[in-house]
This record gives structure tokens, C-alpha cells and sequence, in this order.
């Protein structure tokens, strides 16, 4: 093809740019005035068909689709870490995106952590991220990596660990699965609402993403587990300590004293550890690691 020929194509490119442009604005306009009449109902119930966007879309399903995922994201955006936050309209964002483009695995995986993670971090709506996660295997039986997730929710979220070892064990079964597949599958089953399983999950998604967010976010899953593992490890030896002394000790460094505990002392951000009321240990006021309520110490009265 001749220089002469080349510029006419690139010039005819860049002219039907603005063009798609307008084009996608009047298509954002055209579904806005389809659900205006819905707009003294509730906000949600707006968004709830991803099928009748998809009739309104004029063939741009991708592009809207990218539309859509970014207004999800901005709208977990604002909302997460607040107090008393809710996610209502996340949901059906996340629907419509991937109704728009099946294919989109990172809605699905997003999707499913924005839903699936306890307040204030998430919407605390595993039951969600289960639906967006079995949907996205339904329309894309080869990612084997959805069935980990699938995994994930149901045994970090939900505590149904038959489901989690049956979702890890399906997942294993795709040639291009990682073999920590089934060894997950195996270790969900045997040991169940356990720590040392816990770890094992995070540690795999740590170790196994290159998204940047969700490697984040399983390291920080990953300091909690390891505090709440030091802190129960502390509690015990403070059982001992009143067994052997009548009282329970006022400071960790006097476990330290008794020849009790030896060592550091402290949590993977390296804030040591505290003494609150009858002698049970805490995390720092300082430290940023945040515990879940169901790995919280329980509080001695005596």
C-alpha cells in the first residue's frame, strides 16, 4: 500500500473518532431518557435490567460495557472504608456490565471482592458475589480461575466449605488449572473454618495474581490472620501465667519476665503487642491491621 494510501486511511480513522464518540453520548442520552420514567422509584430499580440496556445499546455492548464497569468502581470507590456506607446500586452495576460483555473477567473478579468483603471494605454480600461468579462461569467455563474465586467466597465468606472444596475440585479439572487447585479442594474439605486454611487461600491469591489491588488486599488478609494466630498463641500463654502466678498479667513484657514468651512480640507491621483487662492481648491502638469480629479474642470478666 502506498504512503499516499496510508495517510487516507489514518485520516479517515481519525475522523470516524469523534464520530463514535457522539454516537455513544446519544446512546448514554437515549438510555437515560428510557429509565427517566422510573425516577421516583427507588434509585436501584433503575438499573436493574442489563437485558434492556443490552436492547439500547446500538451494538456498542463492549464499549458500554467498559462505561459501566467504570461507573461500578467509581461507585465503590466513594463509598468504601465509610461507616454506615451502602452498596445497593453495586449489584446491578455489576450486572448490566457483564450482560453488556460476558467476557469481562475482570468485572467478575473485582465484582465478586467489592461484593463478597465485610463492611467497611465491601458490601457484605457474598450471596452476590456468588451469583456474578457463577455467571461469569456460565459464560466462561474455561476460566478456571472463577472457580477459585467461587472457592474463596464460599469458604472465607460463607463457611460452606462442601461448596468450597466441590467449586476448587471442578476447577481443578481444566487442564490449564494450577495444581494448588485441588490441593485447596483437599485441604477446604479436611480442616474446614480453620486459620491455617485461611492462610492457605490469601497465601495462594497473594502469591498467584498480578493485579496489583488484589494482591494488596490478600497481603492484608494475610497480616490479620497472622496477628489473630500470635494473639490466640499470647492468650494461651496468658492462661498459663494465671495458672501458675493466681493473676493474670498486666503486660506483655511480664509473660516476657516469666520465661513465657520470648521474641519480638509484635504484629507484621511491627506495632508490639498490648495487654488489655484480664489479661488479654490486643493488637496496638497504632497498628492499621484491621480483624474481622469472628477473629477477634473474647473478653475475659474475671
Amino acid at each position: 500500500m502506498s504512503g499516499g494510501n496510508n495517510t487516507r486511511v489514518v485520516r479517515v480513522a481519525l475522523m470516524a473518532v469523534p464520530a463514535l464518540l457522539i454516537s455513544l453520548t446519544f446512546l448514554q442520552q437515549r438510555i437515560d431518557v428510557s429509565a427517566a420514567p422510573l425516577q421516583n422509584e427507588k434509585p436501584e430499580l433503575m438499573l436493574r435490567s442489563g437485558a434492556m440496556v443490552k436492547k439500547l445499546s446500538l451494538g456498542y455492548d463492549p464499549l458500554l460495557a467498559d462505561i459501566y464497569w467504570t461507573r461500578a468502581v467509581q461507585y465503590f470507590g466513594e463509598r468504601v472504608g465509610l461507616r454506615g456506607a451502602t452498596f445497593e446500586l453495586l449489584g446491578p452495576l455489576l450486572d448490566i456490565t457483564t450482560t453488556l460483555d460476558p467476557q469481562l473477567m475482570v468485572a467478575y473478579r473485582f465484582g465478586a471482592i467489592f461484593l463478597s468483603e465485610p463492611a467497611p471494605a465491601g458490601a457484605g454480600r457474598p450471596d452476590l458475589a456468588v451469583e456474578l461468579v457463577k455467571k461469569g462461569i456460565a459464560a466462561n467455563p474455561d476460566q478456571w480461575r472463577l472457580y477459585g474465586d467461587l472457592g474463596l467466597i464460599y469458604s472465607i465468606h460463607l463457611k460452606d466449605y462442601q461448596k468450597a472444596a466441590k467449586a476448587y475440585l471442578e476447577g481443578s479439572k481444566n487442564p490449564n488449572a494450577q495444581i494448588y487447585m485441588k490441593a485447596m479442594a483437599g485441604a477446604v474439605a479436611q480442616k474446614g473454618d480453620s486459620l491455617e486454611t485461611s492462610k492457605l487461600i490469601w497465601g495462594e491469591v497473594y502469591s498467584t495474581t498480578d493485579d496489583a489491588q488484589i494482591k494488596k488486599r490478600a497481603r492484608q488478609h494475610l497480616e490479620s490472620l497472622d496477628a489473630v494466630i500470635d494473639l490466640k498463641n499470647l492468650n494461651q500463654t496468658s492462661e498459663t501465667y494465671w495458672e501458675k502466678f493466681g493473676h493474670y498479667p498486666a503486660t506483655i513484657q511480664e509473660l516476657r519476665d516469666a520465661g513465657l514468651a520470648e521474641g519480638k512480640l509484635e504484629d507484621p507491621e511491627g506495632y508490639p503487642y498490648v495487654m488489655g483487662a484480664y489479661g488479654v492481648p490486643q493488637l496496638n491502638p497504632e497498628s492499621t491491621i484491621v480483624m474481622e469480629r469472628d477473629q477477634q479474642l473474647p473478653q475475659r470478666n474475671h
